[in-house]
C-alpha cells in the first residue's frame, strides 16, 4: 500500500498578490476612470419635463448701421432699465459681449 503525504506550509499559505507602484497607479486610475464615467451616466439625466413650455413672446430686429446694443435696449427698455435690457437681448440671443454687427437679426422681448 502506497501513502501519500501533504507537506503543511503550502497548504497554509494561500499565494499573495503584491502590486509594483505602476500597478497601483494602473489600479487607482482605472478605479478613477469607472468613478467618473459612473458620475456622467448619473449627471446626464433629462431635465424634461412631461408639459410642453410657452415660448417667450418675442420679435425680430435688425441691426442698422451706427445701432449699438445699448441704443436698442434704450428704445425697448418701457420702465427705464436699460441694463436688465441688455441682459435679457444678451440672454434671449446667447451673444458672448454687447457687440452686435450691421445685419444682424437679434430676438427681442416684444413690449
Amino acid at each position: 500500500m502506497s501513502t501519500m503525504t501533504l507537506h503543511p506550509t503550502a497548504a497554509t499559505h494561500p499565494p499573495t498578490l503584491r502590486l509594483t507602484r505602476r500597478g497601483r497607479l494602473v489600479v487607482f486610475l482605472g478605479s478613477l476612470l469607472v468613478v467618473l464615467a459612473v458620475g456622467f451616466v448619473l449627471a446626464s439625466g433629462s431635465v424634461a419635463t412631461e408639459r410642453p413650455g410657452t415660448p417667450e413672446p418675442t420679435r425680430v430686429v435688425l441691426v442698422g448701421p451706427g445701432d449699438t446694443l445699448w441704443d436698442l435696449a434704450a428704445d425697448l427698455a418701457d420702465d427705464g432699465d436699460v441694463r436688465s435690457m441688455m441682459a435679457e437681448i444678451t440672454r434671449l440671443n446667447a451673444l458672448d459681449s454687447g457687440m452686435v454687427s450691421v445685419g444682424q437679426e437679434l430676438r427681442v422681448p416684444t413690449s
